[in-house]
């Protein structure tokens, strides 16, 4: 590999000398390089204006609403956004989380009846460099046609790729003297290699992005987009993106994230945990904005999320954009013969109508026995590949119902499942893997983000605990986190000292994050920048799930 001026990388990771060497050619570095240099000015604007609007909101205590300076991006009935791809009028159900550095997941996936597949560096994926490298080239080879037994990428599940967010850097490369920042890396190695033999295929370039908060980002993307489609000689508007909309002060802005990104979009998507963390992450210092236990009291069907689900999807159809949900986390016991099965099948599909009648085009599963029964579910309830018809004109959300909080305590139950999994997740973090299996579903960031979240907030409003008045202090959460150690070596399986230390270590972080004055904004950059993480990465090298086999033995 030959030197590129301005770029500094790092020799491969152990074993991935090939995938290294086939990523990053000259030709690829100069690209990355170039990208870089072009936009990292307006990726750090958008950060510290991040920071500025949270400034705002505390100091002057208001709430975000519908801005009156892009009234007319919403009062315009006119504009829509660009038809999308044949492959792309289908989307109903997607496989989520899967983190590609996972061979024997991914290849499976690329085998299944879905009609999508979330290529995930993000919620799902821990961000190492083994991880990172592994997963962009698998990608490519299965983009390029080279694993055996797998579909040509024509005929494929469509590969809907997810880079990492932008509050992630890449720590093993710099441009310029700063690292590269995560989506930069991840969008730019995996258009290069990709991007025009996945449109030669009519395949793609097709991506998810990720925890977007306001409009002015959005523009960048598209910004970035266009850009590259120049660079490689693309048609402008050949890539297609999805915004996951995670965050309530994007909630406020749907239309005008579909009008910048107008001849790129692929729609919206809603999911439940990122989104409600948020509250926590911009509001959870205000006694109004206290979440109860998510255990108990938070689901799709509370005020606060039905009606951002409902204004997403009447946005997004009334633009003439696809509207996705979330991802059921749920995961079916091996014997369909037991009563577990069907309880789980039962709650999976009754969650999931209520999505399908309120208008959603497609949604994510994680467990891939659940994709033909999804698939049923659309055919049943719907009418055609996708419900754009549906335009809930009836329909008038307001800044109050975005903004409600819903009733409800903390009971020990949740207090207890809510430091498991932040816990748990770190734990995972340390042997670089992005998600985990516990009590019968998966848990990712997404979940991590809202368990901590409230860890930290009940502790900072000392509420009490619905079960017999106890109050929420640090003394009480470090006492259960003792107390919880059992519990949690049996979970993980502890074999060695090693092993021990590392969940001892993870506990020790997560107590450090949720009785910190200042909310992290991001636990995953919290851990992406803590040398315990990094010095981490040389102890292991990654660990392949084993597919569908590791998934039901974690049940």
């Amino acid at each position: 590999m030959t030197a590129v001026s301005g770029v500094e990388l790092d020799p491969p990771p152990p074993g991935l000398e090939l995938e290294h060497r086939t990523l990053f050619t000259r030709e690829a570095l100069t690209f990355l390089a170039d990208l870089t240099t072009t936009f990292q000015d307006e990726v750090d604007r958008v950060l510290k204006l991040r920071t500025l609007r949270k400034a705002q909101l505390d100091l002057t205590g208001d709430l975000p609403g519908f801005s009156a300076a892009t009234a007319h991006i919403r009062d315009d009935p006119d504009w829509r956004v660009s038809p999308v791809p044949g492959r792309l009028q289908c989307r109903h159900v997607d496989i989520g989380d899967l983190a590609p550095c996972d061979t024997d997941r991914f290849c499976q996936a690329l085998k299944s009846p879905a009609q999508g597949i979330q290529v995930d560096f993000d919620d799902g994926n821990c961000p190492t460099y083994h991880n990172q490298v592994k997963g962009i080239y698998n990608v490519h080879q299965a983009v390029h046609n080279q694993f055996p037994n797998a579909p040509p990428i024509s005929q494929a599940p469509i590969l809907m790729l997810r880079p990492r967010a932008w509050n992630m850097v890449e720590h093993c490369m710099m441009v310029n003297g700063k690292e590269v920042p995560g989506p930069l890396h991840d969008f730019g190695l995996l258009m290069f290699h990709n991007g025009s033999l996945l449109f030669q295929n009519q395949s793609g370039p097709f991506f998810y992005l990720s925890k977007v908060e306001s409009y002015l980002e959005a523009r960048l993307w598209n910004q970035i987009f266009t850009w590259t489609e120049q660079k490689l000689g693309l048609p402008v508007g050949c890539i297609k993106a999805t915004v996951l909309i995670e965050n309530v002060l994007a909630s406020f802005e749907m239309e005008e994230i579909l009008f910048e990104l107008k001849d790129h979009s692929a729609g919206l998507n809603c999911g439940i945990w990122d989104y409600s963390a948020s509250f926590v992450n911009k509001f959870g210092h205000r006694p109004d904005f206290l979440l109860p236990d998510r255990s108990k009291y938070v689901n799709m069907e509370k005020r606060f999320l039905r009606s951002y689900m409902d204004l997403l999807v009447q946005t997004c159809h009334r633009r003439g954009a696809l509207a996705t949900g979330g991802m059921a986390a749920l995961l079916l016991p091996p014997d369909k013969d037991s009563a577990l099965y069907s309880t789980v099948l039962h709650t999976v599909t009754r969650l999931k109508l209520l999505e399908i009648k309120a208008g959603v085009d497609g949604f994510m599963v994680y467990d891939m026995d659940l994709i033909e029964p999804m698939q049923k579910l659309f055919q049943a309830h719907t009418m055609s590949d996708n419900q754009l018809n549906e335009l809930r004109s009836d329909l008038r959300v307001t800044r109050e119902d975005l903004l409600s909080m819903p009733a409800g305590g903390v009971t020990l139950f949740g207090l207890k499942h809510n430091i498991a999994v932040g816990v748990l997740f770190i734990e995972a973090w340390l042997t670089g893997r992005g998600h985990f299996f516990y009590k019968g579903q998966v848990e990712d960031s997404a979940t991590a983000e809202i368990s901590r979240s409230q860890v930290w907030q009940w502790i900072r409003h000392q509420v009490r605990l619905e079960d017999d008045g106890t109050t929420v202090t640090r003394a009480l959460v470090q006492d259960l986190v003792r107390e919880m150690m059992g519990h949690l070596k049996e979970t993980i399986r502890c074999k060695t000292v090693r092993d021990e230390q590392r969940l001892a270590t993870a506990a020790a972080m997560f107590l450090e994050v949720v009785q910190r004055t200042d909310f992290p904004e991001f636990l995953t950059t919290y851990l992406n920048l803590d040398h315990t993480f990094l010095s981490s990465q040389g102890q292991h090298q990654s660990l392949e799930l084993r597919g569908g086999g590791e998934l039901q033995s974690k049940l």
